[in-house]
Protein backbone atom coordinates (compact mmCIF):
# COMPACT_ATOMS: atom_id res chain seq x y z
CA UNK A 1 0.00 0.00 0.00
CA UNK A 2 1.29 3.45 -0.92
CA UNK A 3 1.07 6.00 1.92
CA UNK A 4 -0.87 9.23 1.30
CA UNK A 5 1.23 11.99 -0.32
CA UNK A 6 1.39 14.07 2.85
CA UNK A 7 3.29 11.32 4.68
CA UNK A 8 5.94 10.59 2.02
CA UNK A 9 9.34 11.81 3.16
CA UNK A 10 11.66 13.12 0.43
CA UNK A 11 14.92 11.19 -0.04
CA UNK A 12 17.76 12.39 2.15
CA UNK A 13 19.20 15.63 0.79
CA UNK A 14 16.35 16.48 -1.57
CA UNK A 15 14.59 18.56 1.07
CA UNK A 16 17.66 20.83 1.28
CA UNK A 17 18.28 21.19 -2.46
CA UNK A 18 18.07 24.78 -3.74
CA UNK A 19 15.18 25.60 -6.06
CA UNK A 20 16.14 25.30 -9.71
CA UNK A 21 15.52 28.24 -12.00
CA UNK A 22 14.45 27.64 -15.55
CA UNK A 23 17.33 27.87 -18.02
CA UNK A 24 16.87 30.67 -20.56
CA UNK A 25 19.61 29.37 -22.86
CA UNK A 26 20.50 26.00 -24.30
CA UNK A 27 23.52 24.19 -25.69
CA UNK A 28 24.49 25.76 -29.01
CA UNK A 29 23.13 29.24 -28.24
CA UNK A 30 25.46 32.17 -28.92
CA UNK A 31 25.43 34.58 -25.98
CA UNK A 32 27.27 37.64 -24.74
CA UNK A 33 28.19 38.79 -21.25
CA UNK A 34 26.15 41.77 -19.97
CA UNK A 35 29.08 43.40 -18.13
CA UNK A 36 32.26 42.26 -19.85
CA UNK A 37 33.26 42.34 -23.52
CA UNK A 38 33.09 38.69 -24.50
CA UNK A 39 30.73 36.30 -26.20
CA UNK A 40 30.58 32.56 -26.62
CA UNK A 41 28.67 29.41 -27.46
CA UNK A 42 27.13 27.33 -24.66
CA UNK A 43 28.45 23.77 -24.44
CA UNK A 44 27.14 22.74 -21.00
CA UNK A 45 24.66 23.93 -18.35
CA UNK A 46 24.64 23.51 -14.56
CA UNK A 47 21.17 24.00 -13.00
CA UNK A 48 22.79 25.87 -10.07
CA UNK A 49 26.34 27.02 -9.24
CA UNK A 50 28.68 24.01 -9.37
CA UNK A 51 32.20 25.48 -9.41
CA UNK A 52 34.70 25.77 -6.55
CA UNK A 53 34.35 28.03 -3.53
CA UNK A 54 37.69 29.63 -4.46
CA UNK A 55 36.33 30.54 -7.89
CA UNK A 56 33.19 32.06 -6.36
CA UNK A 57 35.10 34.00 -3.68
CA UNK A 58 37.41 35.49 -6.34
CA UNK A 59 34.47 37.37 -7.91
CA UNK A 60 34.20 40.92 -6.51
CA UNK A 61 31.17 41.12 -4.19
CA UNK A 62 29.57 43.98 -6.11
CA UNK A 63 29.26 41.78 -9.24
CA UNK A 64 29.08 38.32 -7.60
CA UNK A 65 26.06 36.43 -8.99
CA UNK A 66 23.52 34.47 -6.98
CA UNK A 67 24.26 30.73 -6.75
CA UNK A 68 20.67 29.48 -7.21
CA UNK A 69 20.42 30.01 -10.95
CA UNK A 70 21.72 28.20 -14.02
CA UNK A 71 25.42 28.60 -14.82
CA UNK A 72 26.70 28.07 -18.34
CA UNK A 73 29.98 26.72 -19.70
CA UNK A 74 31.01 28.72 -22.77
CA UNK A 75 33.58 28.41 -25.51
CA UNK A 76 34.28 32.12 -25.32
CA UNK A 77 36.15 34.79 -27.24
CA UNK A 78 37.10 38.41 -26.71
CA UNK A 79 39.22 40.78 -28.80
CA UNK A 80 42.48 39.12 -27.66
CA UNK A 81 41.87 35.40 -27.21
CA UNK A 82 39.59 32.40 -26.92
CA UNK A 83 39.02 30.52 -23.67
CA UNK A 84 36.44 28.65 -21.57
CA UNK A 85 34.16 30.75 -19.34
CA UNK A 86 31.68 29.86 -16.58
CA UNK A 87 28.90 32.45 -16.40
CA UNK A 88 25.67 32.90 -14.43
CA UNK A 89 22.37 33.25 -16.27
CA UNK A 90 21.85 36.77 -14.88
CA UNK A 91 25.00 37.92 -16.69
CA UNK A 92 24.16 36.55 -20.13
CA UNK A 93 21.99 37.70 -23.00
CA UNK A 94 21.47 36.43 -26.53
CA UNK A 95 24.09 37.71 -28.95
CA UNK A 96 22.37 39.51 -31.82
CA UNK A 97 25.38 39.86 -34.14
CA UNK A 98 24.59 36.67 -36.09
CA UNK A 99 28.37 36.10 -36.25
CA UNK A 100 30.09 32.76 -35.48
CA UNK A 101 32.39 32.36 -32.46
CA UNK A 102 36.12 31.98 -33.14
CA UNK A 103 37.20 29.19 -30.77
CA UNK A 104 39.42 26.22 -31.71
CA UNK A 105 37.24 23.67 -29.84
CA UNK A 106 34.06 24.45 -31.77
CA UNK A 107 34.64 22.05 -34.72
CA UNK A 108 35.10 19.14 -32.29
CA UNK A 109 31.77 19.76 -30.53
CA UNK A 110 29.49 21.48 -33.02
CA UNK A 111 28.31 21.42 -36.61
CA UNK A 112 29.01 24.59 -38.64
CA UNK A 113 27.31 27.82 -37.51
CA UNK A 114 23.82 28.02 -39.05
CA UNK A 115 20.95 30.48 -38.53
CA UNK A 116 22.59 32.19 -35.55
CA UNK A 117 23.43 29.08 -33.51
CA UNK A 118 25.38 25.86 -33.35
CA UNK A 119 24.05 22.28 -33.38
CA UNK A 120 25.86 19.71 -31.27
CA UNK A 121 27.62 17.03 -33.34
CA UNK A 122 25.75 13.73 -33.41
CA UNK A 123 28.44 11.88 -31.41
CA UNK A 124 28.00 14.32 -28.48
CA UNK A 125 24.22 14.06 -28.21
CA UNK A 126 22.65 11.92 -25.48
Amino acid sequence: MIPPRSTITPPIGLDTMPPVSEARFTIGDVVRHRLFAFRGVIFDVDPVFANSEEWYAAIPEDVRPKRDQPFYHLLAENAESSYIAYVSQQNLEHDETEEPIDHPAIPNLFEPFTQGRYALRREHRH
